[in-house]
């Protein structure tokens, strides 16, 4: 796929002599925000303190971590404010609107990905951007699900759902959309060109709005519509919860990071396959780009051919990867089962699967940071000329768009450091949290050889994500 090039000047991303020496592209960030206009490579010292450091500090939390002295600090609640329980209609009411005006947008506007706001909506604002307000803060998708106000003024005009949700559909069907989602995002041709993304966009969005009218908001949304399925298992890490009193208003509070996943139930087989999918798609968009995995596939890096060269492979790559995950969890947890000789293997694998929500949200960010930093500003540019018509709605429209945000000795080092804190913290707190699930109710104390196996793939995983960080990619 050709990448759209800015008028901007061209930009040098210089990585350590250590490493690879340098890669010379436009000054561009492409609306899908798993091309980087730019590379920071993080550098191999904090490649291996890194993974030293994980390791160290999981078997060091193993040993000493009492897991029921956790119970209590998950239990507190600091009540912050209460809220009109009508409020989230009208918030995902305007957020259908705006959904309507960016798909409009995508259909009328510009054809430059950079300057219709459609695609940098898509890919940077909501596929990067509120993944991470949602796994640090709480469930803000809730707050704009596009489909909650329409579904409900629908309900006034027509009957009751018709259908009842298969209990044995699970959340497989998400499974499904999610694969469709993820292969387009990383392996379509042309996954931020505006017309055909809005094509897709409100196929999808009238594709669940009559299931959800067939089935009810409440089921299709918790189980079958993967946006919401992944925003509501990201959320399980925020900082805040929302619940409903007596009289229905919106009760929120603060809590600890990871204190929701205490009340959460073990996910089926298909829930933990979908996690897990999740993981492994925007690990595999990273995989992708090494010279290791284009070596592997006989392409040359550094005359990278473009992505319909690499469309059958790298969908076989998309699937192996993914299976392959799903594969070494289940192997990990079914090995301790039998170590520990105390607990369901099918069910320690769906509560014990919620300690891959911060390994995932955590490579999350190390991997998209780079290109978020620059492709929120081309959105804050591309939302005040929607149609691209001369307007300037926001006052932003010749905002000058700054590559050099993420660029220079300082700022290098800063993010670096970011990446790698991230990517050790999230390991960190899965340990605890895979720590902590693994104590049932009124179960013996188990041995710390039990949990060993989980914990080898999570240090393992760990420094395969320092390591994407730190090779050098193309493409």
């Amino acid at each position: 796929m050709q990448r759209a090039c800015s008028t901007s000047r061209h930009v040098l991303a210089d990585a350590p002599s250590t490493l690879f020496a340098a890669l010379l592209f436009p000054t561009q960030a492409l609306a899908h925000a798993s091309d980087r206009g730019h590379i920071l490579l993080l550098p191999t010292g904090h490649y291996l303190v890194g993974g030293a450091a994980a390791v160290a500090i999981s078997f060091l939390a193993l040993a000493v971590l009492p897991r029921r002295a956790l119970g209590p600090l998950a239990a507190r609640r600091l009540p912050l404010v209460m809220l009109p329980s009508s409020l989230p209609f009208w918030t995902n009411l305007a957020s259908f609107a705006f959904l309507c005006v960016l798909i409009a947008a995508g259909i009328f506007g510009s054809r430059d990905p950079l300057s219709n706001p459609l695609p940098l909506a898509i890919w940077t604002m909501l596929w990067v951007g509120l993944t991470l307000i949602v796994g640090v803060f709480g469930n803000f998708w809730s707050w704009i699900d596009p489909w909650y106000a329409p579904v409900r003024m629908a309900r006034r005009l027509f009957s009751k759902p018709h259908l009842a949700y298969p209990k044995a559909l699970g959340y497989w069907p998400a499974v499904v959309l999610f694969a469709g989602f993820a292969w387009f995002e990383l392996i379509d041709i042309a996954p931020d060109d505006p017309y055909r993304l809005a094509i897709a966009v409100a196929s999808y969005w009238l594709l669940t709005f009559g299931c959800m009218l067939a089935f009810g908001y409440e089921p299709w949304s918790r189980q079958a519509e993967f946006l919401s399925v992944f925003f509501r298992m990201i959320s399980r890490l925020g900082i805040i919860e929302t619940a409903r009193d007596a009289s229905g208003r919106l009760r929120l509070a603060l809590c600890a990071p990871a204190a929701k996943l205490w009340r959460e139930e073990p996910l089926p087989l298909s829930g933990a396959v979908f996690l897990l999918a999740a993981l492994g798609s925007v690990s595999f968009d990273g995989f992708s780009k090494t010279f290791a995995w284009l070596g592997l596939i006989g392409v040359n890096p550094l005359e990278y051919p473009g992505r319909s060269a690499v469309q059958g492979a790298n969908t076989v790559g998309l699937l192996l990867f993914c299976a392959g995950l799903i594969a070494l969890f289940l192997a990990a947890v079914s090995l301790g089962a039998r170590v520990g000789k105390q607990f369901d293997r099918r069910v320690a694998a769906g509560r014990l699967v919620w300690s891959i929500v911060p390994i995932a949200l955590a490579y999350h960010f190390s991997h998209y940071l780079t290109a978020f930093l620059v492709n929120a500003q081309y959105f804050v540019v591309a939302l005040s000329d929607p149609f691209g018509l001369g307007w300037d709605l926001f006052g932003t429209a010749h905002m000058l768009v700054s590559a050099g945000i993420t660029m220079g000795s300082e700022s290098a080092w800063v993010i670096w450091n970011l990446q790698a804190f991230a990517i050790i913290a999230g390991h960190v707190l899965a340990l605890v949290i895979a720590h902590a699930l693994a104590a049932e109710p009124d179960a013996p104390p188990r041995t710390v050889w039990a949990e060993l196996p989980l914990t080898l793939l999570m240090i393992g995983y760990t420094v395969f994500g320092l390591w994407l960080l730190s090779t050098p990619t193309a493409g």
